[in-house]
């Protein structure tokens, strides 16, 4: 239970960190203030690291991960797209951002409550990933 539970935590983190990376540079191009880009750079940064260590850990299970669910991306893709053709500003970037990062939130959690069992080393990747998603959240605020 406590293995199957670590690879299913770790999965949904890989799938949840690959879809804010995606995220991250699907805006990037669009970014207009320094600082912005800045905060969302080192916010990548910190996604792909976690990136690696989630690879790291699934490989010492022989796991694969898990892609981000292409209904979510493709979805998060037109919304993107949508909403800057329609208003190219840092708000509405932030305010993009802001979304995905209370739904990544949301379902992390989720995630985490749903396999208890899970080792204590995919806890607290998945916890620093919600860490990540939330302080991210916190300085978007600044441009919405």
């Amino acid at each position: 239970m406590i293995e199957q539970d670590t690879i299913k935590l770790l999965r949904e983190c890989d799938a949840g960190v690959k879809m804010g990376v995606k995220s991250i540079e699907d805006v990037f191009e669009y970014v207009e203030s320094k600082t912005l880009k800045g905060e969302l750079n080192d916010c990548k940064d910190e996604h792909q690291k976690l990136e690696r260590e989630i690879e790291k850990e699934l490989e010492r299970y022989h796991d694969d991960g898990k892609e981000p669910n292409p209904m979510a991306k493709g979805m998060s893709w037109m919304k993107t797209n949508i909403k800057l053709v329609v208003n190219e500003s840092d708000s509405t970037i932030a305010d993009l951002m802001t979304d995905g990062c209370k739904m990544g939130v949301k379902s992390l959690n989720k995630y985490l409550n749903k396999y208890k069992a899970a080792d204590e080393v995919s806890k607290d990747i998945c916890k620093r990933l919600i860490k990540l998603e939330e302080k991210l959240t916190t300085q978007m605020t600044q441009y919405l």
